[in-house]
């Protein structure tokens, strides 16, 4: 009788060994068992404070711990297919893997950031002025005025020790936008944003932004918009340092404060990776903060009342990264992950998202830029073999001197990205293609937008052309140089081509 229970007994203790040896001993050809998610991402903190996330993106991870969907999409040059990239594991990081072999040997652009959240708030690269009912906005530089897609493989990082790769904003024109944001903040309801940048690429242009935007890519005036806007812009003046700063673009102003200009006391706001920070309760209160992305807490640059005509807010349903609220091209940036919430996250909430970011272990940020460069330079018209002249602020630019003085010299900003801006020496003002390009080009702005801006083209005999950004025609030497240079041209002959002589800057 003693006999049958003790064989079970050893029988059961025979079968728990040999289970518990099959689990620790690895299977080879079998599908590994997937990594646990994380413990919690931003979105999930932000959840538990009471403020959820309604659109949150990320090139490097996931932004929920039960998140396994894409992060981004990528199309490629060579065969113009397209690849969304994922996550190694639910909660996890991204698989980067799959887009560095489906990238070799061609060039890829990013095409979507998917949002993490239920909302599925997807931002397309942005419609600018072509979609229906945007033409009150700027024009971008892809096809019927649409933006263009930032490159895919140009700002790799490493996060948790693996590669990765964010979004960068170089090139004039590079925006995401979805238009029909779901159950994201609207009208003077609270608003969270948070998003994770860095100043190794910023620009004094606007605008480089994150948030929430017109649904018409125009500017529908004071408070439609509450966007984080990174950059040295210092639209109201008075500025104290060189900048960048964390600033609210809350439309027809980017402000660092209720006044507009920086705290005096914060000269810059800098780091390889940099969390940026804005909240807006809609009526009485915004608020910036900003922090190293790879160690520390938050520093608050401000928090009080609303600029002058901001109160109440008048927020629509759009979501954009990379450009201003009317699709303003000229802002420059980095960006890694962010997030829009609904309420007015408590700065214990924003604490935890800023200790579950530098925990991320972001790194390895080496890409670098170069600055811009200037030159002084004359421009003889292959037309009529005469010098540009600028004689003042009134007259357009025409062809018509035989020789070189002030009035037939420039200073020319060559950006980073493959455009430059003119100035006039004879009266210190930024030459434009006036009227979205419909008047003749004339100096007489004193400082440099999207008119101001030019595309320099290289052309095989050593001659040059510029193509204006804002309707992407050629300048042209009118009526065999007679006429006012004036940008209306599709294609390049002899009347839009000039002979480029430089001297030093003085």
């Amino acid at each position: 009788m003693l006999v049958i229970p003790t064989l079970r007994r050893r029988t059961q203790l025979l079968i728990a060994f040999l289970l518990a040896v099959a689990i620790a001993v690895p299977v080879f050809g079998t599908t590994a068992t997937p990594a646990a998610a994380a413990s919690s991402g931003p979105c999930d903190i932000y959840a538990s404070g009471g403020t959820p996330c309604e659109a949150a993106y990320s090139t490097t991870r996931a932004m929920f711990a039960a998140y396994n969907g894409p992060l981004y999409q990528i199309q490629r040059a060579s065969d113009s297919r397209t690849l969304n990239i994922g996550l190694a594991s639910a909660g996890g990081l991204v698989a980067a893997a799959p887009q560095v072999s489906f990238c070799s040997g061609t060039t890829c652009t990013i095409t979507q950031l998917y949002d993490q959240t239920p909302n599925a708030n997807n931002m397309p690269i942005s419609p600018g002025s072509s979609c229906s009912g945007c033409s009150g906005g700027l024009s971008g530089p892809g096809p019927n005025g649409s933006d263009i897609g930032a490159n895919a493989m140009a700002l790799p990082i490493t996060i948790g020790g693996q590669g990765a790769y964010g979004v960068l904003v170089n090139n004039i024109g590079t925006g995401y936008r979805n238009n029909a944001a779901k159950n994201v903040p609207t009208g003077s309801q609270p608003e969270g944003i948070y998003m994770l940048t860095s100043s190794k690429l910023t620009s004094g242009s606007c605008c480089f932004d994150f948030g929430s935007a017109e649904t018409n890519d125009s500017d529908d005036g004071n408070a439609t918009m509450n966007a984080i806007y990174y950059g040295s812009a210092c639209w109201t003046g008075g500025c104290t340092g060189p900048g960048p700063w964390v600033g609210g673009d809350l439309e027809n102003g980017m402000y660092f404060s209720a006044a507009g200009p920086n705290p005096s006391n914060i000269p810059s706001e800098t780091g390889s990776f940099l969390s940026a920070w804005e909240k807006n309760n809609g009526t009485t209160n915004f608020t910036l903060k900003y922090g190293n992305g790879q160690s520390g807490g938050l520093t608050q640059a401000y928090s009080g009342a609303l600029p002058n005509g901001y109160n109440p807010m008048k927020v629509q349903p759009s979501i954009e990264l990379g450009t201003g609220g009317d699709n303003s091209p000229e802002g420059a940036g980095e960006f890694f992950e962010g997030a829009v919430t609904k309420g007015f996250p408590t700065d214990a909430t924003e604490n935890s998202v800023q200790a579950n970011i530098t925990a991320a272990g972001y790194t390895n940020n080496n890409t670098t830029f170069p600055p811009p460069t200037e030159s002084v330079i004359s421009l003889k018209a292959h037309a009529n073999g005469k010098y540009v002249d600028a004689a003042n602020n009134t007259t357009s630019l025409i062809a018509d001197a035989t020789s070189v003085g002030t009035n037939e010299t420039f200073s020319m900003l060559a950006n980073n990205n493959g455009t430059v801006n003119l100035k006039a020496r004879s009266n210190n003002n930024w030459v434009t293609a006036e009227s979205n390009g419909n008047s003749p080009l004339i100096a007489n702005r004193g400082a440099a937008g999207p008119w101001e801006t030019f595309y320099l083209i290289h052309n095989p005999d050593g001659s040059v052309s510029f193509r204006a950004y804002n309707n992407q025609h050629i300048v042209t030497a009118e009526n065999a140089g007679a006429a006012s240079l004036i940008a209306n041209r599709t294609a390049i002959g002899p009347w839009e081509e000039f002979d480029l002589a430089t001297a030093s800057a003085g």
